[in-house]
């Protein structure tokens, strides 16, 4: 059996360093690098150009880090979206007011949530949401906390979106050139463990069924990304 051929997981050392840690700023940086080398940003643009069918008026990301990656989607989206209330929410609370500034630069309202995403999914506050983004974030979950999260998530949104790492060979073997961009011994350990702990085939999809959406569309994009697309149930249909 080839190792990637399931799924593993590894905690993530930047998981567990203090924002303000040098170390932890430094792979902040380098996930903004490696973002731009996977085209994450046009990635997530092209699918919501795909299967967001009229301008949303409330966005959610999830696992939004500093903020940055969703500005850089913004930026590609804002003509044809030229009004629209983003939240953002992370375990840790990143944005700057600066980054708000460049948000409302575009016509963008950006609100920010810090917490864990369990938490704020059981809440049956603040109104629900036209399309859910995720950018390399599900990745950090097993099956069972997946099952359990789109389970909460299919309640929020019609709509759910996600960018992944790819679990392929050349995507781990192209870890190792990280410190040719300059990336610290965090970011190289955590590209490493995202990219066993990523997806492939069906995966997402077939736990989006399990907790009662309908997947709409999961592919490999390039040679390190993996994307998916998932709607929640119709009308008449139940959610378990």
């Amino acid at each position: 059996m080839n190792a990637l051929d399931r799924r593993t997981l590894v905690p993530e050392i930047l998981d567990r360093l203090a924002a303000d840690d040098p170390r932890a700023l430094h792979s902040r940086r380098d996930l903004r690098r490696i973002n731009a080398l996977m085209f994450q940003a046009p990635i997530m643009a092209s699918l919501m150009r795909k299967f967001v069918a009229t301008a949303p008026r409330r966005i959610l990301e999830i696992g939004a880090g500093d903020g940055t990656f969703m500005l850089k989607v913004a930026w590609r989206m804002t003509r044809d979206w030229p009004e629209v209330e983003l939240t953002m929410l992370d375990r840790v609370g990143l944005v700057t007011p600066e980054l708000t500034a460049d948000f409302a630069g575009l016509g963008w309202k950006l609100e920010t949530f810090t917490g864990d995403v369990f938490d704020w999914a059981q809440r049956t506050d603040g109104g629900a949401f036209d399309v859910i983004t995720v950018n390399l974030f599900l990745h950090h979950f097993d099956e069972a906390g997946l099952l359990r999260l789109f389970s909460l998530l299919v309640r929020k949104a019609p709509l759910l979106l996600a960018t992944e790492p790819l679990r392929a060979g050349l995507a781990l073997a192209t870890t190792r050139l990280l410190p040719v961009i300059g990336a610290n011994e965090v970011t190289r350990h955590d590209a490493a463990q995202s990219v066993r702990a990523g997806f492939r085939g069906s995966e997402l999809s077939d736990l989006w069924s399990a907790a009662g959406g309908r997947p709409l569309d999961e592919r490999s994009v390039g040679p390190f990304s993996h994307v998916f697309a998932g709607a929640a149930p119709m009308p008449d249909e139940a959610v378990p």
